[in-house]
């Protein structure tokens, strides 16, 4: 256990947090949304550091990042606790508590000067905060990534994209890529499914972009909440015109899993629809996450050519160098070394 970073103290014991933008104003003896953030007698404290739940070798591309050292390992790790209650969540288990419960806090204890060593023996490139929320362990990311600058590893964080710009801005030195999840664009669908607002992910998504981190963004695509062509036109068109042509956009197939289980997987029609909605949105790089095909992998946006083949997470060709096309001398836009 250790004192949060990132929160005020107020009148009768009670503290604002400060690191996600739920700003939760918690009693003594409460609890933030996120479940491992916890005020006792009136001093906030992070109830995960050290304590990772999940730690694993991944392929860069699982998180998914396309752009960012194509064909690298990532070292990932998480902690209990979220501070969404999506749904839909994958990860349910390690990220929310079972229901009218607290939070229990689990996981094995793995300091963050370890979690480097472990990186750099397994010959990774980066360091993932991902499987659930990486804003909510905050001072367990930001000591690893310290560490891990230092020794020359990457740091990412997959996100909800909730980050306040105040820890965005204190972490922005260390961390250099994200996968934002933008998971629908209306109103209703992150009140009912995400327990979220959406006018604070876009937000986010351009404090990152203001930061100069390396971003990619994804939508899980579920039949019947969020998938309308007005929905699909609404992400593509913010991010070609508020993000940017070259962000690519990852669009991925859902498949019925904890509290979303009356809807069907998405159709792979519904994500070749998705992907030429974002194409004709001038956006450069739309990927179909999730399904085998050529929606997979990069073709260069001077020439049309494939540049990068993908079959799931593994590069089976990568004929960039350095980032540019041997064909055209296009150069892509994205961290290639």
């Amino acid at each position: 256990m250790r004192e949060a970073m990132f929160y005020e103290k107020l009148t009768d014991g009670k503290v604002r947090c400060g690191l996600c933008r739920f700003r939760c104003l918690i009693g003594d003896g409460g609890r933030g949304i996120c479940g491992v953030r916890e005020n006792r007698a009136g001093t906030l404290y992070t109830l995960v550091y050290g304590k990772a739940v999940a730690e694993h070798v991944d392929p860069i591309e699982k998180k998914p990042l396309f752009h960012f050292l194509p064909g690298s390992r990532s070292f990932s790790i998480a902690t209990v606790g979220c501070n969404f209650r999506c749904l839909h969540c994958q990860n349910y288990a390690i990220s929310q508590p079972a229901e009218g419960n607290t939070l229990r806090i689990t996981g094995s204890d793995l300091p963050p000067a370890l979690i480097v060593e472990k990186a750099l023996d397994a010959g990774c490139r980066s360091i993932s905060y991902t499987y659930t929320e990486p804003t909510i362990f905050f001072e367990y990311a930001y000591d690893t990534a310290v560490l891990a600058h230092r020794a020359g590893l990457k740091n990412v964080f997959v996100t909800n994209g909730y980050i306040t710009a105040e820890a965005l801005a204190h972490i922005r030195p260390y961390l250099d890529a994200a996968n934002i999840d933008l998971k629908g664009f209306s109103d209703r669908f992150y009140r009912e499914v995400v327990h979220a607002m959406l006018a604070e992910v876009l937000a986010s998504i351009m404090e990152y972009k203001r930061s100069g981190i390396w971003i990619e963004l994804t939508t899980l695509i579920i039949p019947g909440w969020n998938d309308a062509d007005e929905d699909l036109r609404g992400i593509a068109s913010f991010i070609a015109e508020q993000v940017g042509v070259d962000t690519p956009w990852h669009v991925s197939q859902f498949y019925p899993t904890f509290k979303l289980t009356d809807r069907p997987r998405t159709p792979v029609a519904t994500l070749r629809r998705a992907r030429q909605i974002g194409l004709d949105a001038g956006l450069r790089y739309v990927y179909e996450g999730n399904v085998p095909g050529e929606g997979e992998s990069t073709y260069c946006p001077g020439c049309g050519e494939l540049v990068i083949r993908r079959a799931g997470y593994a590069i089976s060709d990568n004929e960039l160098r350095d980032g540019v096309c041997p064909r055209c001398t296009t150069r892509l836009a994205g961290c290639w070394d």
